[in-house]
């Protein structure tokens, strides 16, 4: 899946880029295979949206068409022309739009979308109706709002530039760091994203914690009502995109949740009335790199299994806006059958192999999913093995849980290289060749004690009644961790008292700060040793007698911040610590403070830096810490993950001081399986990215408040919260 992804400049090194300008029209045109659709200034006539109180949207229709159709009008009219962008970017025409400057990602998106056009009439019908929708919706939102939108913009996306954003393609990331180890003159390495003193830095220090989500479900055992209950909590930032949505065709599909801005189906989690699943983000390793033998006979050939095999060369075209004219630009790009060509050197074809590169039932997985109604039927779908990585946390209304640890895996025949090192090859089984089965990943299916949950750990302590072996089957497999959110999380939900759904998100709201459960008794036994005076006694008097949390009325908090990031900032957890986390005591690891004259000294400047920062160190969480959003300032609760918060929050710091929340928590949904499904749900950035729109800032202060509002799932209370209707598209 790659939509809203830039494609790295360094895909082919500058050796093997021929790039030429040629004057006149483009050259090269894109595949325009006809696709029967139906005309967007018809689709209005099948589907009515409906707006909630807080702008949630309710889309009626007569058919997937339609559906796509809404959601493609939806996102334009609330997210501006992000989804526009992203779609011309699929389409591989940003130079026809913005110029020569913008192209550098139309050349491999040109080769992704003849992927979708090759693959397509594989997909099943209401697969294809909802990308052709999608794109009808864009093109009637565009053609009817030109105002927004660069003269030159296209209003003939099809069905295929919608596809072309859910193709799986070769997993980029690491190419950078390969080549900058391999040759650190031609490559030299990135510069380090995080970094600054302490006292600068603390929010950049915080960030890397601050990336994931949290996923848990209760079987009925566990719960007051006998059904089962799902919470899903990503954690992002406040630009991802999380639409929610609720779609409805009359005997097709039901089903409310999250969307993501820029398509119908690129990744999803929600409930319909039998079954839901929440995603969280986990750690694999799903490509090598790989070094061929160049042939020394036969330019552009490599050697394996002892035969000599040509490399294929693709050459891209692409039309590029030059003033008032277009010229276009070719380049080429060379491949193996087991992925693309990065780099020659020294006799040596690297490449690098990654699973689902290529791979195209993406949308359909999750289009089969948001339809199933059995866990049969959920399994099914999930083994089409099109999403290649997040963990699934799961629900339904027979009463079954499930947490399966997802990943294409490869299975391989070596150590991982990493991103540092070329595995050599010389015959195809030095290279990995199969994935893990599906069935044969890390699950817990209805475990004991009646919970499973999951906040980007590794599966291995998901029920605390049923570990898992922390001797990994498969060397790339995730290695053993247990952060301090997950362990917090287990304290939350691996207890015997049986919850209520608004038990559970009372739960999800907890400000406890877990780090300092474990370092606060060193801390102040460490300062207590100085014999301290004025500020710092008075300020160590109230770190004694702080609750450890980050509430917005704690006191003792920002403090307590400001202190951790001066002594633990760049310091490994041994060095940190009096013991580190170990999996052999995954629950009570890490604890104490292994260095208490730095931590002493660190509080004595904490105390002033808080003062400096905030007017006072013991100012209010929440007098800092606050959800701004058009009209709303108000203050909020939740910290950072490596604080050990379960309500991960992070900030940005504004131009009076104050630090407003641009990720972390901010989508929320909470559903208990009855015979009809109850749920409460909020999105802290509302339904829209406009300022000027009025669901911009509906939910915020809501969110900030740890309330969240009655999802209206029921055609009743649908009908019953109703403020807006209408149909997209329809000629004024």
């Amino acid at each position: 899946m790659r939509r809203r992804t830039d494609h790295p400049t360094l895909l082919i090194r500058p050796s093997l880029r021929r790039a030429c300008v040629l004057g006149g029209l483009a050259v090269g045109a894109l595949a325009t295979t006809a696709l029967a659709q139906t005309p967007a200034p018809e689709l209005w006539r099948q589907v009515e949206i409906i707006r909630t109180t807080t702008g949630v949207p309710h889309i009626r229709a007569e058919n997937f068409r339609a559906v796509g159709y809404a959601l493609g009008w939806l996102m334009l009219e609330d997210y501006g022309p992000r989804t526009a962008l992203g779609v011309l970017r699929s389409s591989g025409r940003m130079g026809m739009v913005f110029g020569r400057d913008s192209m550098e990602s139309d050349f491999l998106e040109r080769l992704t979308r003849e992927r979708a056009v090759e693959t397509y009439p594989r997909l099943q019908n209401e697969t294809r109706d909802v990308y052709e929708g999608f794109a009808a919706g864009v093109n009637r939102y565009i053609t009817l709002h030109r105002d927004e939108y660069p003269a030159t913009m296209p209003t003939d996306f099809t069905g295929y530039d919608i596809f072309a954003g859910d193709i799986g393609g070769p997993a980029y990331g690491g190419v950078r760091r390969f080549l900058a180890k391999l040759d650190p003159k031609q490559f030299p390495p990135e510069p380090r994203r995080f970094g600054g003193p302490p006292s600068e830095g603390d929010e950049d220090e915080l960030a890397r914690d601050n990336v994931g989500s949290n996923a848990w479900a209760f079987a009925p055992s566990r719960t007051k009502s006998g059904k089962a209950i799902l919470l899903r909590n990503p954690h992002l930032v406040w630009t991802s995109g999380y639409y929610e949505a609720h779609v409805t065709v009359p005997g097709q599909i039901d089903f409310y949740g999250d969307f993501r801005i820029g398509g119908p189906l690129t990744l999803i989690g929600g409930f319909n009335k039998d079954l839901g699943w929440s995603t969280t983000n986990n750690a694999q390793r799903l490509q090598e790199f790989y070094a061929l033998e160049a042939d020394p006979a036969q330019a552009d050939h490599y050697l394996i299994d002892g035969t000599s095999v040509p490399l294929r060369r693709e050459l891209v075209t692409v039309p590029y806006r030059n003033g008032a004219g277009v010229s276009s630009e070719t380049r080429e790009f060379w491949f193996t059958n087991a992925g693309p060509v990065i780099h020659r050197a020294n006799g040596k074809i690297y490449i690098l192999k990654s699973a689902n590169d290529g791979e195209f039932h993406n949308g359909e997985q999750f289009l089969r999913m948001m339809r199933a109604s059995s866990l049969a039927e959920w399994k099914a779908a999930m083994r089409l093995r099109a999403r290649p990585t997040s963990n699934f946390t799961y629900a339904d209304r027979a009463g079954n849980i499930l947490m399966v640890w997802n990943a294409s895996l490869p299975i391989l025949p070596h150590p991982t290289g990493g991103d540092t090192l070329a595995i050599p090859v010389t015959r195809t089984s030095d290279m990995w060749t199969q994935y893990v089965p599906w069935d044969s990943l890390p699950q817990f299916l209805n475990p004991k004690g009646g919970y499973v949950h999951q906040e980007n750990s590794s599966p291995h302590w998901t029920n605390l009644r049923e570990p898992l072996d922390t001797n990994n089957r498969y060397p790339n497999f995730e290695k053993p961790s247990l952060s301090l959110r997950s362990q917090l999380a287990l304290q939350l939900v691996s207890g015997t008292n049986k919850l209520s759904l608004e038990d559970v998100v009372k739960l999800k709201h907890s400000y406890r700060m877990l780090l300092a459960d474990r370092v606060k008794p060193d801390l102040i036994a460490a300062v207590k040793a100085t014999r301290p005076t004025g500020d710092v006694a008075a300020a160590l008097a109230m770190m004694e007698q702080w609750d450890n949390t980050a509430g917005p009325d704690s006191k003792g908090a920002n403090l307590f911040e400001v202190w951790w990031m001066r002594y633990g900032t760049g310091l490994a957890d041994s060095l940190r610590y009096t013991r580190a986390w170990t999996s052999t005591d995954p629950t009570r690891t890490p604890y104490g403070l292994s260095q208490p004259a730095k931590a002493a000294e660190a509080f004595t400047w904490a105390v002033a830096e808080t003062a400096r920062r905030y007017g006072a160190y013991d100012t209010l969480w929440g007098a800092v810490h606050r959800v701004r959003r058009g009209p709303v300032d108000v203050p909020v609760g939740g910290c950072g993950g490596a604080l050990g918060c379960f309500r991960v929050l992070n900030f940005g710091r504004e131009a009076d001081g104050k630090l407003a929340a641009n990720g972390g928590d901010g989508w929320i949904l909470a559903v208990e399986f009855g015979d009809t499904p109850r749920a409460y749900s909020a999105l802290a950035y509302g339904s829209s990215s406009r300022p000027e729109s009025p669901w911009y800032a509906t939910q915020a202060e809501l969110f900030a408040k740890g309330d969240l509002k009655p999802v209206a799932f029921t055609p009743a209370d649908v009908e019953k919260a109703a403020v807006v209707r209408f149909r997209p598209g329809e000629p004024k």
